[in-house]
């Protein structure tokens, strides 16, 4: 079946026992055991609730994977899976990551003794070049956040398996609508599900889906263990924004791919990084590994004074964190997303001052364009700036 398909069919879309259209919120956090003997699948809502089941089954589904598992967040996804590392275990990531990924890493798994090394991941010769004899995993964004640079996932995980190395995609700008890691060599795939998966800005959610059983028995073991479990009436929230991910996905990327080529010939922009465009340099390499380019790019408009003052003067996009909703959300990566980050490490890293990234959603195009163009406009610019002197 297509994605689309499987979207709305996957085996939770029908209650067993009342033929309802929706799967019923279990609202219980224990089970009565009719039997001591032969104790019921379900005990106790932390390890395991019908509702949530029926998401977990559904991402893995989606994503090609042999189980899934919903977590109370996007970082509580991330953060167990590290958990699959031990002291002095030493972990190869993506350099541009996530601002939160990056935190956990530096401040928090640092604590524990496991060691980080921060590579472009894109260059398979430098990762390699990391690789040290405690290396045990790899973990990477593909397209990254917020540069949208783009790793090769097959050779990645061809290099990993020759050095014996567990292998994680963060999938959350494109989801298993557009990018299916697992089918390409990949161990584990996460999702903020708060981020498209759910899509109206209305949720926290984290997923995790594994493709072989080994690894995960124990993700399941770390789900029940350390507890970050996502409640049932948000699991539930995220069942529904399943059903409309496909044309959510669609709608906003071609979108995307509008503004970008939009942004990419105006004069107040210098640059736009988006995989959609030719210009890109991952844009071929995107178009061989997945189907689509979504919805998220970004552009630089030169410093921090001239960002801000298009976010004084956007109105419809939210000015927020986050992304992938069906509102366009404008984000300033410095302040927001990558806050976490010092500045020395950010600039190094490329994500500079100047930089917007922008989540598309499902207002008309022309209507984005034009409030895009009020705010950049070079004369805009200039009165907002003569105004603060």
């Amino acid at each position: 079946m297509k994605k689309e398909t499987i979207a709305l069919h996957n085996g939770n879309e029908i209650d067993p026992y009342t033929g309802a259209a929706s799967i019923p919120i279990y609202q219980a956090s224990t089970y009565h055991q009719f039997s001591l003997e032969h104790p019921n699948q379900f005990d106790y809502a932390r390890s395991g609730n019908p509702t949530r089941e029926a998401l977990e089954n559904a991402i893995a589904k989606l994503e090609g994977g042999c189980r899934g598992f919903a977590f109370a967040s996007g970082m509580a996804a991330i953060s167990t899976t590290f958990l699959l590392f031990s002291h002095n275990d030493h972990l190869i990531v993506s350099k541009d990551v996530y601002g939160g990924t990056y935190r956990l890493l530096t401040q928090v798994l640092t604590r524990l003794g496991i060691e980080v090394t921060f590579v472009d991941t894109t260059d398979l010769q430098a990762v390699e070049a990391a690789i040290r004899p405690n290396t045990k995993g790899i973990y990477i964004e593909t397209p990254s956040n917020p540069l949208l640079k783009v790793s090769n996932l097959s050779l990645l995980a061809e290099l990993a398996k020759a050095y014996q190395l567990l292998t994680i995609v963060d999938n959350t700008f494109l989801t298993p609508y557009y990018q299916q890691p697992l089918k390409l060599g990949i161990d584990v795939v996460v999702h903020s599900a708060t981020k498209f998966i759910g899509g109206h800005s209305d949720v926290v959610a984290g997923l995790v889906v594994v493709k072989e059983d080994e690894i995960a028995e124990k993700i399941s073991f770390l789900q029940n263990s350390f507890g970050a479990i996502l409640g049932v009436q948000d699991s539930w929230l995220i069942l529904r924004g399943l059903k409309t991910l496909p044309v959510r996905m669609k709608n906003s990327s071609k979108s995307a791919k509008v503004i970008a080529d939009w942004l990419e010939q105006h004069p107040a922009v210098q640059r736009v990084y988006y995989t959609g465009l030719e210009s890109h340099e991952g844009h071929k390499l995107q178009a061989e590994q997945a189907s689509g380019h979504g919805a998220v790019l970004s552009f630089d408009v030169g410093s921090e004074e001239k960002a801000k003052q298009i976010l004084n003067r956007v109105r419809l996009p939210l000015v927020a964190v986050s992304l992938g909703a069906v509102e366009s959300i404008l984000s300033y990566p410095a302040m927001m997303s990558h806050a976490s980050m010092p500045r020395e490490v950010r600039l190094q890293y490329g994500i500079s001052d100047g930089l917007l990234r922008l989540s598309v959603g499902l207002e008309d195009v022309e209507d984005l364009i034009a409030d895009l163009e009020q705010a950049l406009s070079v004369k805009s610019l200039l009165v907002t700036s003569e105004g603060r002197r």
